[in-house]
């Protein structure tokens, strides 16, 4: 863009552009911000990146990808949101996750919404995420849902649609908290300009909202502990980050023990009594009793005592039907059917492969849209039609047509873009936006989220396991 040596190669190309409206034309909540880029020189904003890379790597803060720790991909151009947007969004995120809880109690208790039509009996039955082992269970409160992750993007015309909902183990709440922290360190001048809404109380309410999964008779002040796979595990940083902030142990599977209708931590000081369990592990692995016996991973006997009352775990066990992404499809009407209301943020137009009249249409068009596995994440277990070879997508077509409940289809949404530092300059990459809501008592969304940034030119695949990076994202107060 002319005048600013950092934007020379920057371009929109019909794009929806978070911080341009044209070629030079900055959106009234971003002007600040590119005025003060235009007075940095390459140089001086690729020492400071390098900078926030390093930082990365010595605080240990990374993933892991392919057997190997690395540093998650941070850009230092935030990403801002106009307050009235946010205040919006934020109301659009309660209203989902609310409905979505009612409708996890719903489905494991008077199944109303299953006889009167709303969800298919087939369609909750067949989810990879129903646990039978959990119908006729209440959690302590009620919650299912303790924290969710929820997926946005915006499309050509700018228009904010939910893309998916993560209501099992949701990750990323960490980064939220890192990259402000590092903004503040690294580019500090950046926010002279802005009121920015803080992101720093996230673990308290973390932490209140896990407290709220307490059995009642312990409410008062229940002991958390956060439950990791271990050191292994791609997100384990978060793990043990999350667990440090919010001042609670981080424990393992063998760490933990069942007796007389508790679960207990083995410390040096000894035994102690557990009272909420923050667990970072799948249903499958949780209990060796209960769901897969060569599971090392989870704590034997521990849905016995889920079942009775004797702990809290967050989120619940089958929490995995809400986020089936077959399940999305039925997302409004379930808002409609247990809130009463219309649905505040649109959705991705879906196809249900299990529909013959679906079906067809994608297998001839899957040149054109998007295909996920029901329970798929990461960005593993898809196709990205317009992106894919012939060999690819007839390969997808054979496995849809093997298992057509198994995958949903999307039309292709050209997710904005915003601007990112690679190569020393400014380029404009696709994004998407992960808000969290923490839902105690009451919910309560976490300003921004987590911005995640396809790296890779002409991507759509954010996952940081795909390439993926982040950046701070800025609610402007």
């Amino acid at each position: 863009m002319e005048g600013n040596a950092l934007f020379a190669e920057y371009r929109i190309d019909g794009h929806f552009d978070e911080m341009f409206t044209s070629a030079g034309r900055p959106r009234p909540a971003y002007r600040d911000l590119y005025a003060g880029l235009a007075a940095t020189d390459a140089a001086t904003f690729a020492s400071r990146c390098r900078m926030a890379e390093r930082s990365y790597m010595t605080q240990g803060i990374t993933f892991s990808s392919a057997g190997r720790e690395q540093p998650f991909p941070f850009d230092l151009i935030p990403r801002l949101i106009p307050r009235d947007d946010w205040r919006l969004l934020e109301k659009g995120l309660v209203q989902r996750v609310k409905a979505l809880d009612l409708f996890l109690a719903d489905v494991y208790g008077p199944r109303r919404a299953i006889r009167d039509g709303v969800v298919p009996n087939r369609l909750v039955a067949t989810c990879p995420g129903y646990q039978r082992e959990m119908v006729g269970v209440e959690p302590a409160g009620g919650r299912w849902i303790h924290i969710a992750g929820i997926d946005l993007v915006r499309d050509r015309g700018g228009v904010w649609r939910v893309l998916e909902d993560n209501v099992r183990t949701p990750s990323g709440l960490s980064y939220v908290l890192q990259n402000r922290a590092f903004m503040k360190r690294v580019l500090p001048e950046a926010f002279a300009h802005h009121g920015v809404e803080p992101v720093d109380h996230a673990p308290l309410l973390l932490l209140d909202a896990l407290r709220a999964a307490a059995p009642p008779d312990r409410r008062d002040a229940p002991t958390v502990a956060v439950l990791t796979p271990g050191p292994y595990n791609a997100a384990y940083s978060e793990h043990a980050f999350l667990a440090r902030e919010m001042g609670v142990p981080l424990v393992q599977g063998h760490d933990l023990s069942v007796r007389d209708g508790r679960v207990w931590i083995e410390t040096t000081a000894g035994r102690r009594p557990v009272d909420v369990i923050y667990r970072r592990v799948d249903d499958a692995f949780l209990d060796p009793v209960t769901f897969r016996s060569d599971s090392l991973l989870g704590v034997a006997g521990l849905m016995q005592v889920y079942r009775e009352g004797g702990v809290g775990l967050a989120n619940a066990v089958g929490t995995g039907v809400a986020d089936d992404k077959a399940v999305y499809v039925y997302v409004p009407d379930i808002i409609r059917y247990f809130l009463e209301e219309e649905p505040i943020i649109p959705q991705v137009p879906t196809y249900l492969l299990e529909r013959p009249e679906d079906l067809e249409m994608v297998l001839d068009n899957l040149h054109r849209l998007v295909v996920k596995a029901v329970d798929g994440a990461g960005g593993y277990g898809m196709l990205i039609g317009p992106h894919a070879t012939e060999a690819e997508r007839a390969a997808f077509a054979s496995r849809i047509r093997e298992n057509p409940r198994g995958y949903i289809a999307q039309e292709t949404v050209d997710l904005s873009r915003a601007p990112v530092f690679l190569d020393g300059g400014i380029r404009a990459r696709h994004v998407d936006l992960r808000p969290f809501v923490l839902y105690g008592d009451t919910p309560a969304v976490v300003p921004g989220g987590l911005t995640r940034v396809a790296l890779r030119e002409g991507s759509l695949v954010v996952n940081s396991s795909q390439g993926g990076g982040s950046k701070d994202t800025w609610v402007l107060s």
